[in-house]
């Protein structure tokens, strides 16, 4: 068999070698550059998927760091007593009438008749824990007490903790001059003592009466609220979604309320509960001073400590063991639930 006729100037084609016209290798690069555009395109993709979840989900994160901290908190033997404790003396505030064997405001003439100093009626079956000096059940009195004294506290610290929300998050939102302002006015605030300050303002007060004294532990509480918040809307004002959010040309006021103070408020929830047990200490402090209600009939810890029990101390020194004690564990119980909450949702602890 004769060799093949080749053209002058072009090369007999070898034995298995590809003839001119078809480029396999080029096809074969063209797929694979197509393919790895393809993946790219769909990393490009998975990523901005990823990144839309993410700013999505944003609000979602305080949603799961909530769920685990109340799973450490299940966990930790500190946080069942404070909430025991807490639960327990809230019970006792809202079933008072069902629990209290006699009105606490109503006084028994016979165990006053020839009452003196050294008479006070003790313990007795239908007086378990004795007669105050006017004849009234002591055991009522203290029942009744436990829901006088956590409204004051209560009431004191909700308010405290909406004027400090409302401080804190105009110095942490818009800063300059109105931050520097707010700042160095809760600076003066808080180098005052918070029981001197407060009776400062019960007695700028035209007359004593409970709200005297919620409005005044509310505004010494005011500053700590205002610059826990203040601080934490200034580490939010970088962070990226309100970055993203002003990039994206969301009003300064949406950015606030939807993006940072959501986000800012935990840390300000578990501050209130460790001030409830100092607003229900000063609160029993001022009645203690005379300088709350001056409503004798009314039960409350803090003005049974003051008027009974430092008055009879000596003949009768229950009276003011009950209330004095009563104030003690339940500020104690406030305080080991807000220590075990803080731990919760500290980021160090999550797992």
């Amino acid at each position: 068999m004769s060799d093949p006729i080749t053209r002058p100037g072009v090369a007999a084609p070898r034995d298995g070698a590809d003839t001119p016209g078809t480029d396999k290798p080029a096809a074969g690069e063209r797929r694979e550059g197509m393919s790895e555009r393809s993946i790219g395109l769909l990393g490009d993709r998975k990523k901005a998927r990823l990144d839309e979840l993410a700013r999505a989900g944003a609000d979602k994160g305080g949603v799961s760091l909530v769920r685990d901290a109340f799973r450490r908190l299940r966990r930790n033997p500190v946080a069942i007593v404070g909430a025991s404790i807490v639960a327990l003396f809230v019970l006792v505030a809202i079933f008072a009438p069902l629990l209290a064997p006699h009105d606490p405001a109503q006084r028994f003439d016979e165990l006053t008749k020839n009452l003196t100093v050294d008479t006070i009626p003790g313990a007795s079956g239908e007086f378990p824990l004795g007669s105050d000096p006017l004849g009234r059940d002591f055991l009522s009195r203290m029942i009744y007490g436990a829901r006088q004294t956590l409204f004051v506290g209560v009431v004191a610290t909700l308010i405290g903790l909406s004027l400090g929300v409302l401080v804190g998050a105009i110095a942490g939102a818009f800063g300059g001059w109105v931050d520097n302002l707010l700042m160095r006015f809760t600076d003066v605030m808080l180098a005052l003592p918070a029981l001197l300050l407060a009776i400062s303002l019960v007695a700028m007060a035209s007359r004593s009466s409970q709200w005297t004294v919620i409005f005044a532990v509310a505004i010494v509480n005011v500053p700590i609220f205002a610059r826990l918040l203040r601080g934490s809307m200034l580490a939010q004002r970088e962070s990226d979604h309100v970055l993203a959010a002003r990039a994206l040309g969301v009003k300064q006021r949406n950015i606030v309320l939807r993006h940072m103070l959501p986000n800012a408020m935990t840390a300000v929830i578990v501050q209130a509960t460790l001030t409830l047990s100092t607003a229900i200490l000063e609160a029993a402090s001022l009645s203690f001073l005379g300088l709350g209600d001056p409503d004798i009939n009314r039960a409350e810890w803090g003005l049974m400590l003051g008027v009974d029990g430092q008055r009879y101390f000596e003949v009768r020194p229950e009276l003011a063991y009950y209330p004095a004690l009563a104030i003690i564990v339940v500020a104690l119980g406030f305080t080991l639930l807000g220590e075990a909450m803080r731990e919760a949702i500290d980021p160090k602890n999550r797992r």
